[in-house]
């Protein structure tokens, strides 16, 4: 594969299973030097490890992306460690499933401030070393939910409609400074994770998709590169469907 982020430092969060991983393996088979997030230290090192067997600079930073602190002491970290961010991708995400009348306050939150400030304060952190040097690239996980609505998912779909709102100010707020910002939108993504819970049925998503799959973290993990890449370089505040034609849907 053509290494198109060779000499790039990236920072994605939430990347010790599943997309993010995948992602930032992808970022990394392409040349960047990847700094991972997760908030469970067996985990992260194991991925970080997994990275390096693939010839792949990675290094490891358990954080709370929700911790302003913690935030700006990860981004410290992947400075003197790589060098100054030149991509963020904002993975780390909350889920809760709950009827609206029976959620609580604190699931509420824990949702809103994973999935939606969590990103704004690694945004800022990003644009506070990319701003310098006129360049760099943001982007966002997104969802279908920002686009349309489920039950029990009252949460989860405002803080993605929140992360597009935020996607849109901050292209138009930096782009004129040379940072792109996007979002990425998936449909069901199959994990490890989920594909081994034997309580969830995914026949019904997977009959519902045009495409007749479910999205893999290596569909989502390509999708970023290419954003996050130089044949991207004229696209900015978009939020792109990765979602096998989903949303084109009408009946949904």
């Amino acid at each position: 594969m053509t290494s198109t982020l060779d000499r790039q430092v990236a920072l994605v969060t939430g990347s010790s299973r599943g997309i993010g991983r995948a992602i930032a393996s992808e970022l990394g088979q392409r040349g960047a030097c990847v700094v991972m997030n997760g908030r469970d230290e067996g985990a992260l090192d194991e991925a970080v490890c997994g990275l390096g067997e693939q010839g792949i600079r990675a290094a490891g930073r358990v954080a709370d992306v929700t911790d302003e602190v913690a935030v700006s002491a990860m981004f410290e970290q992947a400075r003197t460690t790589f060098g100054p961010v030149d991509i963020l991708v904002n993975n780390a995400g909350a889920l809760a499933v709950v009827d609206a009348e029976e959620m609580t306050l604190s699931d509420w939150n824990l949702v809103l401030a994973t999935n939606l400030t969590g990103p704004f304060l690694c945004a800022r952190e990003a644009a506070r070393q990319m701003l310098p040097r006129g360049q760099g690239v943001i982007v966002n996980l997104s969802s279908i939910f920002a686009h349309g609505a489920m039950e029990q998912r009252s949460a989860y779909g405002a803080s993605k409609h929140g992360i597009e709102g935020l996607t849109r100010a901050l292209a138009v707020e930096w782009g004129p400074r040379g940072i792109r910002v996007v979002a990425v939108c998936p449909s069901f993504v199959v994990t490890d994770q989920l594909a081994a819970n034997p309580g969830i049925d995914l026949s019904a998503p997977t009959e519902r998709s045009p495409l007749h799959r479910l999205a893999t973290p290596e569909d989502i993990g390509k999708a970023v590169a290419f954003l996050a890449g130089p044949d991207a370089a004229f696209i900015n505040g978009a939020s792109v469907p990765v979602d096998g034609g989903w949303l084109a849907d009408a009946s949904w």
